[in-house]
């Protein structure tokens, strides 16, 4: 499996450090808040379990399956709900937690659902941001790591299901993915 990376772009320390500080930015800006994270499966995993053992104010946390890549690289811009959340969120404080916001379309379609869902706020944290991509006008609150226009995996990232169990973030091979179709 790794010898399909490329190059190793965020190592396993780099992501820790930075999730810590995110971790102290939230806490701050969520004292005293009634806080709900809502984690984006499957990719988003990692990083939320990460990031709440940062954040030192109660919290609750739920999840969501939104689907709009399947077994491709590029984002097909059709958004599924494939498992809603579990709880009303009206009159609490969401922090939508992605592992990475490309083209933006996703993000966008699930926080105007949300919306109509009447929380006191929504925001957004992420750890990656790729704005190179960018289709829709989102911006995360909260930024791991801006990264260049390359297809990544690794800490939750996936390719056909593969690569979310490595403990960085790497650039995957193109013949990893071209051959795929």
């Amino acid at each position: 499996m790794e010898e399909k990376i490329g190059k190793i772009l965020l190592c396993r320390e780099e992501i820790q450090k930075r999730v810590a500080e995110l971790g102290e930015e939230i806490t701050r800006d969520y004292k005293g808040k009634n806080l709900l994270v809502v984690a984006i499966l499957k990719g988003a995993v990692p990083f939320m379990a990460d990031l709440i053992r940062e954040i030192k104010t109660p919290l609750k946390y739920d999840f969501m399956a939104v689907s709009s890549y399947g077994a491709s690289t590029h984002s097909s811009g059709v958004v599924r709900i494939m498992k809603d959340l579990e709880r009303s969120v009206e009159d609490v404080h969401i922090l939508i937690v992605e592992d990475i916001i490309d083209t933006g379309l996703t993000l966008k379609y699930l926080k105007e659902n949300l919306v109509a869902r009447n929380p006191l706020s929504i925001k957004v944290a992420t750890l990656l941001d790729k704005p190179d991509r960018r289709k829709a006008d989102v911006v995360p609150e909260y930024n791991g790591f801006t990264i260049p226009d390359e297809f990544v995996v690794g800490y939750g990232l996936d390719f056909d299901e593969q690569y979310r169990n490595l403990p960085y973030v790497g650039i995957l091979k193109p013949e990893a993915y071209l051959s795929e179709g």
